[in-house]
């Protein structure tokens, strides 16, 4: 089958072209930034077309820029390595003194409008190939349309008003109307997919019905659809097709990838397969002493590691924190030449230790989660005891005494912190702050100013060179 050129402008012009898979994995798939009629003897089947979309998330972006823009902005974490190395704009971001120049945006930008292009030509790809088993071209879609949902939904929750690329680059569409199309992504993705159990291993790490049913828990919960993300979550819970794992640490090893509780990870498998995702661990090693297995990027914040502290949260602290001087869990001896005090054991690869490629999955979206978008929930609606009820599922895991409290604002204020202590280190913890309007309080308490203009990204200065009748978000 032939296909014509095809350009997909993402703020520089991007696609895809993929190379055949391996047949004990969907992720093999070396990617260009174009397809081309000339490419076309390489691209044999939707299905490897659909693998690409997955592909974007083994991306250097993920193991620097996506830091920046998720961990280093917030309490929850400093920039790290040393002090006389600023990690470009990582420094500016860990101070909140960035702007629209910082290229950690530019690259996040970038990445996501990519993914989302190439999520889109894979939809109509597969819609024009001409298979004849519905149900496994819906479910290629369907995976697809998942993929392309979640890449606009770190847009939206970065930068507000978005272009739908679908649509019209240059103008920005009203984030309510971003989030409807994101609601409807998920909608296909929930109606065509098979559940966790109904894959083959070889395709275990596909987008599944429970992830895109916990995907839409997430975006109600953002757009505060208490109802909707109170219905979705307690659906998920519910479905039998996921549990809490018993040990809060294990989730973070090989023996929990893709486990009872993962509802959806980013896959990786180290150089056995493409680059897996390309430094994320490395980036986030201890740096220096005898152990010197990495950069040292992203390291835990005193903030954060006081809130554990206040809340005697000692399993999660110690399966979140690597403490300089610490033996960890695989005899791995952290001495006490490396360069600063703490670092973040979730991105912590055991096999392949300061290795460039990683064979660590970055677990994206977990029942625990869901557990905390329920209990949101259900107290926004004035249901505590369902609240409390989900709360104290996650309190009890880790060994922390059962929350009692009944009054709406004081349980809100309780379950906000549970979020910050269960999800650390898991890329949502700014979102959060600016979702609830803790920022600023929170911030301060950090010891940064943050301003009114941070609720939002700044375009980036490159796309508003390109495209200056794309307005900036105020501020900025």
């Amino acid at each position: 089958m032939k296909i014509n050129k095809l350009y997909i402008a993402i703020l520089l012009s991007a696609g895809v072209a993929l190379q055949s898979c391996k047949d004990n994995s969907f992720l093999d798939v070396p990617s260009k930034e174009r397809v081309e009629a000339e490419d076309s003897e390489t691209i044999n089947t939707p299905e490897q077309f659909v693998n690409g979309i997955y592909g974007m998330f083994t991306d250097w972006d993920y193991a620097f820029s996506f830091l920046g823009v998720t961990e280093m902005l917030s309490d929850n974490a400093d920039k790290g390595s040393s002090a006389t190395d600023a990690g470009g704009d990582k420094l500016l971001l860990d101070n909140l003194t960035y702007t629209s120049t910082a290229g950690s945006f530019q690259s996040m930008w970038i990445r996501w409008y990519k993914s989302i292009g190439r999520a889109t030509q894979a939809i109509d790809y597969t819609e024009k190939f001409g298979l004849t088993d519905d149900a496994y071209k819906n479910r290629l879609i369907g995976e697809a349309r998942f993929l392309r949902a979640l890449n606009y939904f770190y847009l939206v929750r970065g930068w507000g008003d978005i272009p739908i690329q679908e649509r019209d680059l240059i103008k920005r569409e009203p984030a309510s109307e971003v989030y409807t199309y994101i609601e409807a992504d998920l909608q296909f993705a929930i109606d065509h997919l098979p559940t966790k159990s109904a894959y083959a291993a070889k395709d275990l790490g596909r987008a599944t019905k429970g992830a895109a049913q916990g995907l839409l828990a997430k975006v109600y919960l953002y757009q505060s659809k208490w109802q909707q993300a109170f219905d979705m979550a307690k659906t998920v819970i519910t479905s039998g097709d996921y549990s809490l794992e018993p040990d809060y640490a294990t989730i973070w090893r090989l023996a929990g990838e893709n486990g009872r509780e993962s509802l959806f990870e980013w896959q990786a498998r180290g150089s056995s397969i493409a680059h897996g995702i390309q430094q994320y661990s490395q980036v986030q090693a201890p740096r220096g002493g005898a152990v010197n297995l990495g950069w040292g990027f992203n390291i835990p914040s005193k903030n954060l590691l006081d809130a554990f502290n206040a809340e005697k949260d000692n399993i999660r602290r110690d399966a979140t924190i690597i403490f300089r001087g610490e033996t960890l869990y695989d005899g791995r001896v952290i001495d006490n030449g490396v360069e600063n005090p703490m670092y973040n054991e979730k991105a912590y690869s055991s096999a392949n230790g300061g290795a460039s490629d990683t064979d660590k999955n970055v677990r994206y979206l977990r029942l625990g989660e869901i557990y905390l978008i329920l209990a949101e929930a259900a107290n926004e609606l004035g249901n505590s005891n369902e609240a409390l009820d989900a709360l104290n599922a996650i309190r009890t895991r880790v060994k922390l005494p059962n929350i009692t409290v009944t009054d709406q604002a004081q349980l809100r204020q309780l379950i906000w912190k549970e979020r910050r202590l269960e999800l650390a280190f898991e890329h949502d913890r700014w979102f959060d702050l600016v979702r609830t309007k803790q920022a600023k309080a929170a911030m301060a308490a950090d010891g940064k100013t943050f301003q009114e203009k941070m609720f939002l990204f700044p375009i980036p200065e490159n796309q508003r060179i390109q495209t200056p009748e794309m307005p900036q978000n105020p501020g900025w």
